[in-house]
């Protein structure tokens, strides 16, 4: 089969925050297919390339597009941030060639990246080290009363949370919204958080608070949001200042 799709994780946007396997993949496309926020971050380390790229909500329209490429002889790379199968364009891609017989022919490869929760957290110290989860605060194909669910599930678990998609113009009180649902459900209203904006990327931007400090956070779409569990605490050990951590258990 030579009608292919990569689906591509790019990281966080940056050329040393993606995987060889992903950047070597790019490299062998002949069209690079994204948002256009994405296509941004790429078109200086691609500049040679054919790319094509849709607003936002138009996801759809551009994994046919893909398709539609592939079909006539490209190879194509579908790019998404973070992780293709993370709140990415793999579900959606996999989905679509299942209801459409024209597409049947194209493979889809799908290649992982760096997720926000990973390079988030990695950047605040470790706050994801033992189990965690991950909830978008987006109920624009979620409805709110099952984030709720979520939220609070995470708490009865004693999880640490990740949280992606936190705030935007038209849901500018969510993530205050989400620290009230868990401190209701049980959660320290003390508990250690954080928040990392633009990961990667010149203008990035961490804050270690308190679950109640989180909810006056000025968080945007591009902030991906810690909360601790039970066992997270700030170490203050670090020649770069405090650092978030969730602890194992291992005696010290």
């Amino acid at each position: 089969m030579d009608k292919v799709v990569y689906v591509v994780g790019i990281g966080p946007g940056k050329p040393e925050k993606m995987t060889r396997e992903a950047f070597d993949t790019l490299e062998s496309c002949d069209i690079i297919v994204g948002y256009t926020v994405y296509i941004d971050l790429l078109r200086p380390s691609f500049p040679q390339k054919e790319f094509a790229s849709t607003p936002m909500r138009q996801e759809i329209e551009r994994c046919k597009m893909c398709f539609d490429f592939a079909l006539a002889g490209k190879k194509v790379a579908m790019v998404c941030s973070g992780d293709a199968g993370v709140y990415g364009m793999a579900a959606p891609i996999f989905e679509l060639q299942e209801k459409s017989p024209s597409y049947e022919n194209v493979e889809i490869v799908v290649i992982p990246g760096v997720t926000a929760a990973n390079s988030g957290a990695a950047v605040l110290g470790a706050p994801l080290n033992h189990d965690y989860c991950i909830i978008s605060l987006s109920d624009l194909l979620t409805p709110w009363e099952t984030i709720e669910k979520r939220l609070k599930a995470a708490v009865a678990g004693d999880f640490a949370v990740a949280l992606y998609n936190p705030a935007s113009h038209k849901r500018h009180d969510y993530l205050r919204r989400a620290c009230e649902v868990m401190i209701s459900a049980g959660a320290n209203a003390q508990t250690p958080c954080g928040y990392a904006q633009n990961i990667g990327r010149e203008d990035e931007k961490t804050v270690i608070c308190t679950l109640s400090e989180l909810m006056n956070a000025d968080v945007n779409m591009f902030t991906t949001v810690f909360i601790g569990n039970s066992q997270t605490q700030v170490c203050a050990g670090s020649v770069n200042g405090k650092r978030l951590v969730t602890k194992r258990g291992y005696e010290i």
